[in-house]
């Protein structure tokens, strides 16, 4: 079996900063099950909360946003308001495909994320793991 580059595992640690949850308009998408349990956690039917927070693009529900790019679930000063429940893109968060296919791409995700490059040593197999989860 051949190990990837970081076959001796990379550091992480949330610092909850927000910086993924902020800034540039993108997407966070949803499945139906993640909607639903959301929809629970707020106390809301998964009708509301699908018409309320998501919108439909190329047949996948995506969050909202607000008009500063930030996540609708977002708080500045409470931070994410749906921890408990947040979507797999935000749980598998940096062991993105995207963020660790190379060194170097893992070194641009150590400057936008405080978090990266601390904390845990995370395993392969679970970094492996994550980014099978979603592929991003």
């Amino acid at each position: 079996m051949e190990h990837a580059w970081y076959q001796d595992g990379l550091r992480f640690r949330c610092t909850r900063c927000g910086n993924c949850c902020t800034g540039a308009p993108g997407f966070v998408w949803v499945s139906e099950e993640e909607v639903s349990a959301i929809a629970q956690y707020r106390g809301k039917t998964k009708e509301q909360t699908e018409a309320l927070y998501t919108r439909l693009c190329d047949n996948q529900r995506s969050l909202n946003e607000k008009a500063n790019g930030d996540c609708v679930f977002y708080d500045r000063q409470a931070g994410c308001t749906i921890y408990p429940v947040r979507p797999r893109q935000c749980r598998t968060w940096p062991f993105w495909e995207s963020n660790v296919a190379t060194s170097e791409a893992w070194q641009k995700t150590c400057t936008v994320c405080p978090g990266a490059g601390h904390g845990e040593l995370i395993s392969e197999e679970e970094i492996t793991r994550r980014i099978n989860v979603i592929r991003l």
